[in-house]
Formats: structure tokens, C-alpha cells, sequence
């Protein structure tokens, strides 16, 4: 018999049948988190394209809602983005603020025509549980553009105006508008910038906050397409720097990576996150184009990062994204298991069994030449981290995690450069079918699918050559 509910995981949000892919209108509204996402409702295999619907309280806890956008004469629906209209800009809300969706259609090539994109409307006077598609769409085309996709929206404070950041090919090009409607070209960003490999999607900007200082830079996110000839599939840059309210310029000219991990893509930002909270909220689509759709679910395919609160952090390599887990996270651990071990060549078991688990671990390399723990899934099922002092690298090794058949690039080893391993700190979440790492505080992502019989039994520390102290950490489970 076929188990619909093997790895459907507790605490990542999936959706209850078929097909999802990026996540799309994230926004805060009356008290509630929408995420509306890429939903193919006919099959489990990526499809014509609607938006699925879900909300939350705590960004943890998701009720599945009726799907919100449905394919017309315009198109399929495919990513975008949602804002409050809180002063009626668009002249939707007379009465009082409501959402607006901007989104692309999308046209399949016919009859020789090449596929046409252009983006659109629909608004909501009711917390998105119904739409209306605003008549005069599409609001915004291109003549010659094939690639011209995945809106996202900002209100501009300075200049006082609405920005759209649009994926246009292999680059991003920015419009203004004082109402939604009416849209006006400002610039066009990204020759000779970042990483080409693929074609650019699902970009944002914002202002991200500088750790322990007043200052604030902006920071644009480029998702890059899954290219076969190379070994990591889709994944996505980011760049820091400035934004005038028409053009973005970067202050640095190195590729950075989001995460390092296979299965962290399309990822955006909530709008209209409360001033009083402040914080600058993320999730993505765990999952990987090169085998989004062969991985082995059954009725059900996708499902999201865990959010994440995002802000800048000044190294020794210049400005960083730094990425931890929301602290809504927080409440779904309640048993604790405190860890305090020196290991000296050798591995300790601690028992961490649970739907979910939650591990901190501080530790510090006396002198052991690798270090790390193994996720016992099973008993013949594992995941293993790994810090290779020589090499200054974090290694994760997937291939004994499960059920790992379904593609030759699942297997390949995850691995991250960081600069000194003497003291480390390592926050992993392990799921139904997942494992997200953070590392120093959020310095670095490592998010991956794993496909075990269970999520995990038990956590084996080791040192090898030399030893290692854990001091202040712990294990969590529900």
C-alpha cells in the first residue's frame, strides 16, 4: 500500500496534494501570514501553473486555504508578489486597505510564437480568501523580452513611488509606479554581475539591518536557474549595495551564495511585516530543479524552508547575509537533553528520537584534524556532518540518508569553505524529510532534503585525531 504521509514533515509547511514549487505574495495582514505558492492542482509533477494558499499565525503552523488564482485567457499564474494597499493607490480599496497580488501570466509558445509573459493583477477585499482579477490586465509587457517574470513588489519610501524587481532573462530590470498600474522603466541591473550560470528568477530587494549598529544596506536576491552542465543544480546569489529608488548598484563584485546546501531556491521576503516587529522574515522552496520532480513523495511533492530572519553582518570578507530561524520556532521543543563532552578520538551517542529535532552544538577543536556528528535516521540510515580541519570545510554526506535512488546528483557531497574551525556553532533542524544547518549564528546556510525511513533516532558526536569539547549545547525533540 502506498504511504501518502511517509516524509511528509511536522513542522515545514507542504502542500496536502500535488504540486508546489516557489513561494510566492508572502505579506502580513490583520494578524495573519499568507503564503500563497506555485501550485500545480492536477498532478504531483510541475504543471499549468495557480497559486495555492495557506496562513498562519506563527509562521510554523499553516491552514491549507482555497487556491486563490486560477489559470484565464491571460495565462497560466505563474510567481509574483503580494502588498497591503494601505492608502488605495490602485482606487480598489474606497473603504479600507486590502491586498494586491502582482503576478505573471504566462503563455505557452503556439503555432510558432514564442511564449509571452506579462504582469498582472488581482486584489482581495476579504484577507485574500477570494480575488478579483483587475480588468485592464496585464498592466505591464514586453516586445521582445521572453523572459520577463516574477514581480516583486516594494513601496519605496524616499522616492515615495512603488518598485517592481522583475526577472528579465540574465538580469533584473526595475519599473516605479504611483499606483500599480502605471508602469515606468527605471534601470536594468546585472551584466557583468553575479553569476550567469542559469537563467535569473524570483528576485527581492530591501533594507537589511546591520548587526549591532544603526545602519542599514540594501540587498538584492537573484534565484539562477538549474543548468545541467554543472554539479549544484538551481540556487540562489545575493548582492549588497545601493538603491535610489531607480537604480541598484553593488559595493562588491564577488559572487556570493545564499546556502550552500542542494534544496534552498525562489526565495523571498514577507511584505508589510509590522515596524514594531521589524524583522526581515525569508523562506524558500526546498527543492532542486535538476530533481524537483522526481523526489520520492507520493500524492504530494515540495515543501518550504523553515522562515528565516534575515540580517547583515560585517566580517573579515566584508558585509554577509546572515540568516536564523524565526523564534516562533521555539515553542515546538519542550524535552531538552544538556550536552557538556570532551571527545578525544573517539564518538558518543546521545539519543534524540522525535518527529522532529532540534540540535545546538558549540564546540571547540583542541586538536582534532576532523570532527563532526552522524544523524543515525535508522540504523542503516545516516547523514553525516563533517569539519575537515586541514581543509577548512564542512562536508555534509547524504548517500546512506535514505531513499536516495531517484537521482545520480542526490548522492554528491554538500560542502561549505569556512575560514576557521577552531570554534564553531552549529544549529540543525532534522525533519520528516529534511535537515536545514546554520552556522556561527546564521554565517552560513546548509539546507537539504534527506528521504529516510524515520527522521532521527540518535546524534553521534566524533573527533578523530586530537579532541574536541562541547560545552552549552543541547538536543531538542517535541
Amino acid at each position: 500500500m502506498i504511504d501518502l504521509e511517509k516524509y511528509r514533515p511536522k513542522l515545514h509547511f507542504a502542500p496536502e496534494k500535488n504540486w508546489m514549487n516557489d513561494p510566492n505574495g508572502m505579506v502580513y495582514f490583520k494578524d495573519e501570514y499568507h503564503l500563497f505558492y506555485q501550485h500545480n492542482p492536477n498532478d504531483s509533477i510541475w504543471g499549468p501553473m495557480h497559486w495555492g494558499h495557506a496562513v498562519s499565525k506563527d509562521l510554523i503552523k499553516w491552514e491549507n486555504l482555497d487556491i486563490a488564482l486560477y489559470p484565464d485567457e491571460h495565462g497560466t499564474i505563474f510567481s509574483g508578489s503580494a502588498v497591503v494597499d494601505w492608502n488605495n493607490s490602485t482606487g480598489f480599496f474606497p473603504d479600507e486597505p486590502g491586498i494586491v497580488a502582482i503576478f505573471t501570466h504566462h503563455k505557452d509558445e503556439t503555432k510558432g510564437k514564442p511564449a509571452v509573459q506579462t504582469q498582472s493583477l488581482a486584489y482581495s477585499h476579504d484577507q485574500g480568501r477570494t480575488w478579483i482579477k483587475y480588468e485592464g490586465n496585464p498592466v505591464l509587457g514586453h516586445e521582445s523580452k521572453v523572459d520577463f517574470r516574477d514581480p516583486k513588489v516594494i513601496w519605496h519610501q524616499d522616492s515615495e513611488k512603488w518598485i517592481m524587481v522583475l526577472a528579465t532573462g540574465l538580469t533584473i530590470s526595475f519599473y516605479s509606479s504611483p499606483n500599480l498600474i502605471d508602469w515606468k522603466f527605471e534601470s536594468e541591473f546585472g551584466d557583468n554581475n553575479g553569476s550567469h550560470d542559469g537563467v535569473w528568477e524570483c528576485p527581492d530587494l530591501f533594507k537589511l539591518k546591520i548587526e549591532n549598529t544603526n545602519e542599514e544596506k540594501w540587498v538584492l536576491f537573484v534565484s539562477i536557474g538549474d543548468n545541467p552542465k554543472l554539479d549544484e543544480g538551481s540556487r540562489t546569489q545575493y548582492f549588497i549595495g545601493t538603491f535610489d529608488g531607480s537604480t541598484f548598484l553593488p559595493e562588491h563584485d564577488d559572487i556570493r551564495w545564499l546556502d550552500f546546501g542542494r534544496d534552498n531556491y525562489a526565495g523571498v521576503s514577507f511584505s508589510d511585516i509590522p515596524i514594531e516587529d521589524g524583522r526581515q522574515i525569508y523562506l524558500g522552496w526546498m527543492s532542486n530543479w535538476r530533481y524537483a520532480n522526481q523526489v520520492p513523495t507520493e500524492g504530494w511533492r515540495s515543501q518550504m524552508t523553515l522562515p528565516r530572519t534575515l540580517t547583515l553582518r560585517k566580517t573579515n570578507k566584508g558585509y554577509k547575509v546572515i540568516q536564523n530561524l524565526v523564534k516562533e520556532l521555539d515553542a515546538y521543543f519542550s524535552e531538552r537533553k544538556e550536552i557538556n563532552e570532551e571527545i578525544t578520538n573517539q564518538t558518543i551517542h546521545v539519543e534524540a528520537e522525535g518527529d522532529y529535532v532540534d540540535i545546538l552544538l558549540n564546540i571547540e577543536n583542541i586538536d582534532a584534524s576532523t570532527y563532526g556528528f552522524t544523524l543515525q535516521h535508522t540504523e542503516n540510515q545516516y547523514t553525516t556532518v563533517t569539519f575537515d580541519v586541514n581543509e577548512n570545510k564542512l562536508i555534509l554526506d547524504r548517500h546512506a540518508s535514505g531513499n536516495v535512488q531517484f537521482s545520480d546528483m542526490f548522492v554528491n557531497k554538500q560542502v561549505v569553505n569556512i575560514n576557521n574551525l577552531e570554534k564553531v556553532q552549529l544549529r540543525t533542524i532534522i525533519d520528516s524529510s529534511s535537515i536545514e544547518l546554520l552556522v556561527n549564528e546564521g554565517e552560513y546556510a546548509l539546507t537539504s532534503l534527506v528521504y529516510p525511513d524515520r527522521p532521527c533516532e540518535r546524534v553521534s558526536l566524533f573527533a578523530s585525531e586530537g579532541k574536541i569539547i562541547v560545552k552549552n549545547s543541547y538536543i531538542s525533540v517535541p
